[in-house]
C-alpha cells in the first residue's frame, strides 16, 4: 500500500494546485450563501474524484493491471498516453497565458455564483472535479498506478481515499481559512485569489509538464523492468 501512496501522491498535488476550483471557492466564500455552498462544493468534489477513481480501479482490476511478473505493459501504455496529453495541455495552456499585467478570462459560472444553492454548487464540485481533462487525466493516472500495485481492494480503498484527501486540499484550504480566520480571511483570500488569476496558465503548464515527465518515465521503466 505504501508505494501505491507513494506514486499517487504527486497526481494528489497536481489536482489540489489546480488554479480554477481554488479562485471559483474563493469568489463563493465572498458571496452571501458562502457558508452552506463552500462546503456543498468541497462534497461535490469529493464524489467527482471518488466515482472516477472508483470506476477506473474497478476497470484496472478486470483488466488484470497486475500479473504474476508484475505491472502489466498496457498500465505503462497508459501512463505514457496520459503523459503525453498532459504535455499538450501544458503547452496550451502556456500558449495561452496572460502577457504583462493582463488577467486570464475566468470562467462565466463564476459570474453566477451569487446565485447559486448547495445543490448547484455540489454539482459544480463534481463537475470541477471528475469533468475537467486535466484532472481526469491525473485521477486515471492514479487509478491505473494503485490498481497496477496488486494490492488487495481495502488496501486500493485506502490509498484511493488518501489520493482524495491530498487532491481536496486545494479548494478545502480556503474554506478552512474562511471559517477559522473570519475577518482575517477576506484579504488573505482576495490576494490568493488576485495571485492565481494572474498566473493560472503558468501554474497548469508547470504542474502538467512534471507530473508528464513523471508517468512517461515510469511508463518506460515499466516497460523495459
Amino acid at each position: 500500500m505504501g508505494q501505491a501512496i507513494g506514486d499517487v501522491l504527486p497526481l494528489a498535488v497536481g489536482i489540489a494546485l489546480s488554479p480554477v476550483p481554488i479562485i471559483g471557492v474563493v469568489v463563493m466564500l465572498g458571496t452571501p450563501r458562502a457558508s452552506a455552498n463552500a462546503p456543498a462544493f468541497l462534497l461535490g468534489w469529493i464524489i467527482g474524484l471518488a466515482i472516477v477513481g472508483t470506476v477506473v480501479l474497478l476497470i484496472s482490476g478486470g483488466a488484470n493491471a497486475n500479473d504474476d511478473s508484475g505491472p502489466a505493459d498496457w498500465v505503462s501504455w497508459l501512463k505514457i498516453v496520459l503523459g503525453a496529453l498532459l504535455i499538450h495541455f501544458a503547452f496550451r495552456q502556456w500558449r495561452g497565458r496572460p502577457r504583462g499585467d493582463e488577467h486570464a478570462d475566468l470562467p462565466k459560472w463564476m459570474q453566477a455564483v451569487d446565485h447559486f444553492t448547495p445543490g448547484r454548487s455540489v454539482a459544480m464540485g463534481i463537475g470541477l472535479s471528475a469533468l475537467n481533462p486535466k484532472n481526469l487525466v491525473l485521477v486515471v493516472a492514479a487509478g491505473a498506478a494503485i490498481g497496477q500495485t496488486g494490492i488487495d481492494g481495502a488496501d486500493q480503498a485506502i490509498a484511493m481515499a488518501v489520493f482524495i484527501l491530498v487532491a481536496t486540499l486545494g479548494p478545502g484550504i480556503p474554506v478552512a481559512i474562511y471559517f477559522l480566520m473570519r475577518d482575517r480571511s477576506e484579504r488573505i483570500l482576495g490576494a490568493l485569489e488576485d495571485w492565481m488569476a494572474h498566473n493560472s496558465a503558468a501554474i497548469i503548464a508547470v504542474i502538467c509538464l512534471l507530473i508528464a515527465a513523471k508517468l512517461i518515465g515510469d511508463g518506460i521503466s515499466g516497460l523495459t523492468a
